[in-house]
């Protein structure tokens, strides 16, 4: 297995970090696959997938690279460097990390990611971390960006549940099933992945987690400064906003509280509610009152947070539009 030797210093530092390129690695990974993991995702691919395809195919060297460069079991590294660990940068400025890396370098990553020799035809070529940015950069622009506020906000959301979790359960709680092949094994022993990796000491170092939207993830390192672990936002989250508040139901109660109602499918924190509607903590506050008057929410404490969820009552309410 994968196995990383994080010291307490270490793990007591770790944090969460927004990343913009990481976000469009993973949507690239998606439409790759071109196959949905939930309901959203096959809206997302109906939507791009068709102009991708039709990319590529006008671009066979770039379409060979990218299938080179995302792996059968890992991929390039040149594709996914490791995030800042200040904070979140934007997307321009990862992106330069990209096309920076030198012509023999990735052909390394590439070999590597591919476990056999590179095709000729991609061994001969000095632009392939350019090429590899510029589609970056169009999966970017095309398919990010447009809902750039509304994943963010699903980022800061899961960030506050992991924080939450990890407050009632300790990094266990926190760690396990972070991303599959994950677990904390407890004695500062975290397994990344299943793979028969050597064991990997991390000492002193920052200890970066990096949500994407998309079911995927992956490991990252830039020695022996940062180490990365990039996971997919928990399920509900993730789901979270792209269902559109039925008009009657946006009518009866306004388009807001709506919206709040609709995201208490399962429980939520009034701190998780602030970060996924991007309405203020007042004004959720509000919301949830009235909607704990109505008797359509109820609310339960779990270790230090106060969790709101729908009662059948509710339920009933959201589905009747439908």
């Amino acid at each position: 297995m994968g196995l990383w030797l994080i010291n307490a210093d270490t793990l007591a530092r770790g944090r969460f970090v927004i990343s913009p390129l990481a976000e469009a690695v993973a949507c690239l990974k998606l439409l790759e696959r071109g196959t949905p993991s939930t309901p959203a995702d096959r809206v997302w691919l109906d939507d791009h997938l068709p102009d991708y395809r039709a990319r590529l195919a006008a671009d066979p060297i770039t379409a060979l690279l990218i299938k080179s460069a995302l792996g059968r079991r890992w991929n390039a590294d040149f594709l996914t460097p490791t995030p800042a660990g200040e904070g979140e940068r934007p997307f321009h400025e990862e992106l330069a990390d990209v096309r920076a890396w030198p012509p023999d370098a990735v052909r390394d990553h590439l070999v590597r990611s591919l476990e056999r020799p590179l095709p000729g035809v991609l061994s001969r070529r000095d632009d392939l971390a350019g090429r590899a940015a510029e589609l970056l950069e169009w999966v970017w622009t095309q398919t990010v960006l447009p809902s750039w506020p509304r994943r963010r906000r699903i980022f800061e959301a899961d960030a506050v549940a992991r924080t939450e979790r990890l407050g009632q359960g300790g990094w266990a709680a926190a760690l396990d099933e972070l991303r599959p092949g994950m677990r904390w094994l407890g004695g500062g022993r975290l397994q990344v992945n299943m793979h028969h990796y050597p064991p990997r000491e991390i000492h002193n170092a920052q200890l970066l987690f990096v949500p994407v939207t998309p079911r995927t993830g992956w490991v990252s390192w830039e020695e022996p400064y940062r180490y990365a672990i990039v996971y997919p936002c928990a399920g509900p989250l993730a789901e979270a906003g792209r269902t559109p508040v039925p008009d009657a139901l946006g009518r009866l109660l306004g388009s807001s509280r709506a919206r709040v109602l609709l995201l208490l499918d399962t429980p939520k924190s009034t701190t998780q509610l602030v970060a996924l509607t991007g309405q203020g903590l007042g004004s959720v506050g509000r919301h949830l009152k009235i909607l704990l008057d109505a008797g359509v929410v109820a609310r339960r404490r779990s270790g230090r947070s106060v969790l709101y969820f729908r009662t059948a009552t509710g339920d009933m309410l959201v589905q009747a539009p439908r």
